[in-house]
């Protein structure tokens, strides 16, 4: 009984009464110590199978208890690459467009192409200089 309820506590078994898997680490841990005080009061009054079935038990519990506890632990996370730093705040910056939160976007493109940063609020951009262009006019056009 108290075996039962030690895992359907561990989120091992369903809960009969809710019809859904629930965990409380504190509740399995107060189980299990119950089981092990009960194997401290009787000692010396079970038969060697009694014993043998409580100790399998009790090891099967707190082996159960320690993974658990394992799964609730965040594990340490490594220091993310720059790499993976900007594909998360492009992740997030798609999210925000699909959700229309995002913020318009000021540059013109092509503008990390030619080295540009953006002209500060209030200034006007300069246009680049158009390259000389040859007309039917211009004598060296046809060579």
């Amino acid at each position: 009984m108290f075996q039962t309820l030690a895992l359907q506590q561990l989120g091992k078994f369903i809960n009969p009464v809710t019809g859904k898997v629930e965990r409380d680490l504190q509740q399995a841990r107060i189980t299990i110590d119950m089981i092990q005080m009960i194997k401290e009061k009787t000692a010396g009054n079970l038969s060697s199978r009694e014993r043998g079935l409580l100790d399998g038990v009790l090891t099967e519990l707190q082996l159960n208890y320690v993974d658990e506890l394992k799964r609730e632990e965040p594990e340490p996370q490594e220091k993310p690459a720059a790499g993976a730093e900007e594909e998360k705040k492009a992740e997030q910056a798609a999210d925000e467009r699909e959700q229309g939160t995002a913020e318009p976007v000021t540059e013109k493109p092509g503008a990390e192409e030619a080295g540009a940063a953006p002209p500060p609020p209030g200034k006007k951009m300069k246009k680049p200089k158009a390259a000389a262009k040859k007309t039917k006019s211009d004598p060296e056009a046809g060579k």
